[in-house]
Formats: C-alpha cells, structure tokens, sequence
C-alpha cells in the first residue's frame, strides 16, 4: 500500500540517503531514463514530533530529444509500502540539450503519520521508520515515458534527545566524578519523546581546547537512563554520544565543562 496523501493530511519524517539504486520494474517507452536520483542531500530524514519534515529528491534525467518533466514522484516504506509523505511539486532546470535537473520537493507531518495508517490491523506507526524507496514518472519532448521504481534507496529516522549532566562540580583531583543522562527517541503514535532503552552510548572527554574521544560505554536502562563513574584527573568536558540505529537518528549531547581542583 503506497499513495501520496494531500498536502492538509500529510506526515513529515530523519541515516543515510543512498544516492543510486537501480530501478526494479521499470516501464515505459522510449530512451528517457533516471540516471542518478539523490534524497536529502544524501542524509537521512529525521522526523520529530510536531514540525512538518520537507526534503528535496534530486533526479537527473537524460532523453535523445530533450525533457519535458516529471508527472509523478511517490516515496514509501519498503517495508510494507506505506507512504505517509506529500509530493509538493517538481521543479526543473536544464543543463544540456539532453539532460535536464529536477528536484521534487516532499515533505511529511509527524501529526499524519498514526492518522494515516489507522484502522489498519497490526499498524503501528513507528514502523514506518527504515529505508524507503523513491518511484518516479519521467517524460520526453518526443513522447517518450519512463515509469521508474525504486531509483534510490534513503532512510527515515525517528528523532533522538539525549542529555549530559556530570557530578560534582568543581570535583577535586583524584576524586570520583559521576556523569548522567537519559536518551530518548520520537514516538509517532502520541507524539511525545520516550525513553530508548537497551542503547550502547558512548561517554567522551575533551580537555579544554581538544578533540572528544571515548573513555567509555553505558547501557540505557529501563528509563532511557545512563550512569557512568570515573577519576577526575584533569579539568575538561564530558559529554554522551549515541551513534543511532536503522530507525533512529545519531544524537550527541552538549558537552558538560567540569573544573577539577
């Protein structure tokens, strides 16, 4: 099941955007042909809770006679094809005689996505989070057409929050130093953030005017908590980073200064 929903009762959507994906079950007539196809950038699309999500799918077209456009350009799950994104409309700029550069601009609502798939069996309207896939209609100034499918591969990730507080402040040197945080993630059902448990985080130090690099890992616990202790023996800032998943964004969180005296 996949349909572009109208632009009042769309969803918005956030790892990587694949920028080429050979096209699966393509039709059509003639030599017009999506050569290459980029989505966000090559990032992922990370949707939150409440800001609709706009992104722009960037085809580049090739015809013998010239491009006329694009009629259609649908974007959806590949798993369980559900699409809860609106297609804004297509703008074209050409580069050549034969080539020509359009961008589709997409976008998804956070507050349509449970919407959208309601009295469904089974929906659930986190699962929409993954890799997704690009379909496109693309026409030539002879008549030719090309119906594309699957011309690019990106992923949409929930969004992520994720905080840092270290303990004590100033801490004497030698002394035990005790640094929290919680991660949490976007839950598309009701709209809130929720607690990402079961998560590998990594804690990192910087000394002052410094790089971060790992000291060590924590698990999330039932809350989305984290907990870490270790011997402060220099003044500097610490700080928590989650390196994401299929379905949810890469978060790190600001970094907190601690003087050591």
């Amino acid at each position: 099941m996949h349909r572009r929903m109208p632009v009042a009762s769309v969803m918005a959507a956030v790892a990587i955007g694949i920028t080429v994906a050979p096209a699966a079950h393509a039709e059509g007539r003639g030599d017009i042909r999506v050569v290459k196809t980029v989505v966000n950038g090559g990032n992922s699309v990370i949707v939150g809770v409440k800001a609709p999500k706009q992104f722009p799918i960037t085809m580049t077209i090739k015809d013998n006679s010239g491009v006329k456009g694009v009629t259609d350009v649908s974007a959806f799950t590949t798993k369980g094809g559900h699409g809860p994104v609106d297609h804004l409309g297509t703008t074209c700029r050409k580069t050549s005689s034969t080539t020509s550069v359009c961008t589709a601009t997409m976008r998804i609502d956070p507050t349509w996505i449970d919407d959208y798939g309601r009295g469904n069996e089974g929906w659930d309207a986190n699962a929409v989070a993954g890799t997704w896939q690009v379909n496109a209609t693309v026409k030539a100034n002879d008549s030719s057409y090309w119906i594309s499918d699957r011309i690019a591969l990106f992923k949409v990730k929930r969004a992520a929050t994720l905080t840092t507080d270290a303990t004590p402040e100033p801490v004497r040197k030698g002394g035990t130093l005790t640094v929290t945080g919680k991660l949490s993630r976007a839950n598309w059902t009701d709209l809130k953030y929720h607690a990402f448990t079961k998560q590998v985080v990594k804690l990192q130090y910087k000394k002052p005017g410094g790089r971060y690099s790992t000291v060590k890992t924590a698990t999330t616990d039932g809350k989305g908590h984290l907990r870490a202790t270790v011997k402060a023996t220099a003044s500097g800032s610490w700080r928590w980073a989650f390196l994401g998943t299929t379905t949810t964004m890469k978060v790190v969180a600001t970094g907190d200064a601690v003087t050591v005296k």
